[in-house]
């Protein structure tokens, strides 16, 4: 499925909704290695972006989506709708990230 072909929104422009085929979903559980920790702990001493932090929650995210794009592409899906994600952190240093939408067949309109 092409990047394309997903949105935050409830529809795709220029498509009409075939289907629906339900919510898909990518979960991810990461926790931060200490040495990411020690890192990010020192670089919040001086401030700024915490880019090791940065990284980390950003390959997160990306592993989520690329799970919930394959959920949806099993399914039969060319697109998904009212992308969202959600994170919890379930212990200190755990944190599911959850990647969520709607799996659609969608057709040009015409």
């Amino acid at each position: 499925m092409e990047k394309t072909m997903t949105t935050t929104t409830f529809e795709l422009h220029g498509y009409q909704v075939e289907r629906n085929l339900g919510v898909v979903r990518g979960i991810v559980v990461r926790s931060r290695s200490i040495f990411g920790t020690l890192g990010g702990v020192l670089h919040a001493l001086v401030g700024g972006n915490i880019t090791v932090f940065t990284e980390l929650c950003e390959k997160t995210r990306e592993e989520a989506f690329d799970m919930m794009v394959s959920h949806a592409e099993e399914l039969g899906a060319n697109a998904l709708l009212g992308v969202r994600y959600d994170a919890t952190e379930l212990m200190g240093g755990v944190t599911e990230v959850l990647c969520y939408s709607t799996a659609v067949v969608v057709s040009p309109k015409k």
